[in-house]
């Protein structure tokens, strides 16, 4: 078999820092820089040092010392990753490399940052939200990739690779934590040997609770917190080889999450509010706001006003099975096949106060996904070219149905909305006397959102050794993509709506839009009135979307004696279209789908060791040129995508490891990033909404990102460990919304208030002891030790003109740790 091959390959056990892993013997003491660590970012196993890609590669000890539990917190160990979250868990985690990500909170839209698990593609952010348990590694994959992995991905990639079962040692672990915002964590895994070098099992599990860090009060008090956890995941493994080579693994898990994911803040009060509108319908004085302060006090205190906390109920199972088998001595087939289901029902209170206004009563979210992926790869000529060709394919099935509804409030809303420029001329319940007696409250809509993707490919990727010291690297994958999407009303109960239309001409013609628009509420409207063919009215679709495209890479390495290599690299990248799946896609004859978009990426990069491996460095600069890059943009009312002809990321990436002694080893990354909207971005178009982005930074993009880290580790007689672990991470300012300024005028470059989040520095400390041959250990530890406060999306407050609301992200957490392992 194939020493370089992906299944059955037994990596090194790694200590990752931030920014470079290197490895250690698992149960050693000190690290031992002879070793490497062996990463599968280009599907075959090899030296991260000798890959040339942009690749961070990060073990599972620094998982744990930096508090990384899921997904979106590998930020704290990665400079060029960052993360943001908005209102629910199925479909608004968006994922960022580069300062690139795709801005969604629409289901239909996937992401530029790909998510691999185990060699299987996990369709959206949020399904792979899971507990970080039993994981061997995580590669952060930096920039576009697509010539190997299964789907195309604009960003970059998380490759996630679990520990795979022993067939020789019986074995396992347990851990047990204890902390602030009581915190309860309990993980374990036991490996069990059935067929000595043949046959083993592997279970593992995962238990966390915390209380939410948020809370939400109604104005009589607290009833209830959000941004909390309440999770578990069982994973079983069967791990196979035969005498022959052939290896096989099998794995199955399942987790359910009923955290309550999440809850805004309001930042800026409406104009409404404070010129004492509200309490002219009977609102109250701050129209169902409760926090005690507003601006960026409000995040300090943490409280949200709502009628209800928001409600999450996640379940997701899946299987997945590799297989390897070696076809002579120089060569290997490899098949991976998934399949997942994944299930969300969430509900929410929509409009963020505690007046009964929109409220989400029920959405549920199925994702049904399986995938094929079969390669073969092997060596020839004396080992100097590495071959591989493949072939994959995918099919999704999603499925959404929300039912949304007016509250009690809804129409006195409408009235202090209108009631400065109609002089209250329509009375507190404006919609009811214009409707001829109909009362909002009795509007409710249910709408199903469908998408059934397939995706195939065939790809090759080869690695030419041209001399002892040149590696030309060659890929190319054929993708085709087939999408068929639709949006229907399952379920309508609103009489306000036709009511409005047919009196909307007693209505002053200035005031028109906003009646049209609140008496129409496009989120509960009814769906293809006649009226729709020239109001802006949600209109049914289905409809078919196609693309396809060729991808392509080429990357030439040469490699110094010291050992110094360095690279360059060509990459075209994709990331398919699709359907935006929302009841505001075909307003106003509007097309529901979005373009695929592509990327050129350009990369050179050096990766060395120095002073016998005791300093290892390596630098990438890169330019990335999208073309109809994705967007999504709220507006208040209306979730509008478009495509933006230009966007650019460019930037420079230094990662570095110093080990001064056995003891002591200190990290260091900086990620420096330009990731822009350019001047002339629109090209051709003149929508006001794109042009009014050129310019102007992508969101969540700081331009400056560094970690640094020190390790120290010593001993105390014969039998005890301890260490010390800490870590800085500082970012620059950064925007936290898609709008820019005021979208009705290109020339103010003002932003909107509160899109800039300030640069931020965030401390994570931990220390340990314990025995040396790991048997037990005690650790105590703290993330965001200064408990700073910031915000990763910033938005206009659902029907509060004028107010502004952000969702918070995770204060200071602290606690205790115990370990065991057998």
């Amino acid at each position: 078999m194939l020493k370089r091959t992906l299944c059955g390959t037994a990596a090194v056990a790694a200590l990752a820092i931030p920014g470079i892993a290197h490895a250690q013997e698992e149960g050693a003491s000190a690290v031992d820089t002879s070793n490497v660590i062996i990463v599968t970012a280009t599907r075959r196993a090899e030296d991260i040092q000798d890959v040339p890609i942009a690749v961070t590669a990060v073990g599972a000890a620094e998982l744990d010392r930096q508090g990384v539990v899921n997904v979106t917190e590998i930020t704290q160990v990665s400079p060029s990753f960052s993360t943001s979250n908005a209102q629910n868990a199925s479909s608004t985690n968006v994922l960022r490399i580069r300062g690139v990500g795709t801005t969604s909170n629409n289901i239909g839209f996937e992401s530029a940052v790909g998510i691999f698990i185990d060699g299987a593609y996990q369709s959206r952010p949020g399904v792979a939200l899971a507990e970080f348990v039993d994981v061997e590694r995580v590669e952060i994959l930096r920039g576009p990739q697509g010539t190997l992995f299964g789907r195309n991905t604009s960003a970059g990639a998380l490759n996630i690779t679990t520990n795979r079962p022993d067939l020789r040692e019986f074995g396992g672990f347990a851990n047990a934590s204890y902390g602030n915002y009581d915190l309860m964590s309990i993980q374990g895994a036991v490996n069990v040997p059935l067929i000595q070098d043949t046959l083993a099992v592997r279970l593992t599990g995962a238990y966390r609770e915390r209380d939410g860090y948020v809370d939400v009060i109604d104005g009589t008090g607290v009833i209830g917190e959000s941004n909390d956890i309440d999770q578990y995941l069982v994973r079983g493994q069967i791990g196979y080889e035969s005498l022959g080579g052939v290896s096989v693994r099998i794995i199955t898990d399942f987790s359910e999450s009923t955290a309550n994911c999440c809850t805004a803040i309001e930042l800026r009060p409406s104009p409404v509010e404070t010129a004492g509108l509200f309490n002219l319908v009977g609102l109250g004085p701050r129209g169902g706001q409760f926090q005690p302060n507003s601006g960026l006090d409000a995040l300090d205190d943490r409280i949200t006003s709502a009628t209800f906390p928001p409600m999450t109920d996640v379940e997701q199972w899946g299987i997945t099975a590799e297989v390897e088998i070696p076809i002579g001595d120089n060569a290997d087939l490899i098949y991976i096949g998934s399949y997942r289901e994944f299930d969300a029902l969430e509900s929410n209170d929509s409009d963020f106060t505690a007046i009964d206004v929109f409220n989400i009563d029920r959405q549920r979210t199925n994702i049904d996904t399986m995938t094929h992926e079969l390669r073969l790869q092997g060596e020839a000529f004396d080992d100097r070219w590495s071959w591989l060709v493949g072939f994959y394919y995918s099919d999704e099935d999603i499925s959404q149905e929300v039912t949304a509804s007016l509250g009690d409030d809804y129409g006195e809303l409408v009235g202090a909305l209108i009631f400065a420029p109609t002089g209250g001329a329509f009375g507190a319940n404006p919609l009811t006397v214009i409707s001829g007696g109909i009362d909002p409250s009795v509007v409710s809509a249910s709408n199903r959102f469908t998408q059934n993707s397939e995706s195939w490919s065939i790809f090759t990727h080869n690695v030419f050794e041209l001399t002892d010291n040149i590696n030309l690297t060659l890929g190319l994958r054929y993708s085709d993509e087939s999408k068929d999407g639709a949006f229907q009303q399952t379920a309508i109960n609103n009489p306000l709506c036709p009511a409005v239309l047919g009196n909307l001409g007693t209505v002053p013609a200035a005031l028109q839009p906003t009646i049209l628009v609140t008496g129409c509420f496009p989120f509960v409207a009814p769906a293809d009135l006649p009226a729709a063919a020239v109001l802006p009215l949600p209109r049914s679709f289905a409809g078919s979307f196609s693309d396809e495209e060729l991808i392509y890479t080429a990357k030439l390495s040469y490699e110094f004696d010291a050992p110094v290599t360095v690279y360059a690299s060509f990459t075209h990248g994709y990331k398919s279209g699709g359907f935006n799946l929302d009841a505001t896609a075909a307003i106003g004859g509007a097309d529901p789908t979005f373009a695929s978009e592509e990327v050129d990426a350009y990369e050179i990069g050096l990766k060395a060791r120095a002073l016998d491996d005791a300093v290892t460095a390596n630098v990438a600069l890169f330019y990335q040129e999208f073309s109809n890059f994705q967007v999504l943009e709220f507006t208040g009312a209306q979730f509008e995508t478009f495509n933006v002809p230009q966007a650019i990321s460019s930037g420079i990436e230094i990662e570095t490891l110093i080990q001064p002694t056995d003891n002591l080893t200190f990290n260091l990354g900086v990620t420096w990033i330009d990731a822009r909207y350019p001047g002339d971005c629109a090209g051709n178009l003149t929508v006001l909404r794109v042009q009014n982005l050129c310019g102007n930074e992508l969101t969540n993009a700081p331009d400056l990102v560094a970690i640094a880290g020190a390790d120290y580790r010593g001993t105390i007689g014969d039998n005890l460990a301890w260490f010390l672990n800490g870590q800085i991470r500082m970012e620059d300012d950064r925007r936290t919304s898609t709008q820019p300024s005021d979208p009705a005028n290109l020339a103010d470059t003002t932003p909107l208030p509160f899109d800039i989040q300030d640069g931020n520095v965030k401390i994570n400390l931990r220390a340990g002891i314990g025995a040396e041959d790991e048997s037990w250990g005690l650790e105590v530890w703290a993330t965001n030790i200064t408990n700073v406060t910031t915000r990763g999306v910033t938005f206009n407050t659902t029907l509060r003109s004028g107010s502004r609301s952000a969702f918070p992200q995770q204060p200071r957490m602290y606690g205790l740790t115990v370990r065991t392992r057998f």
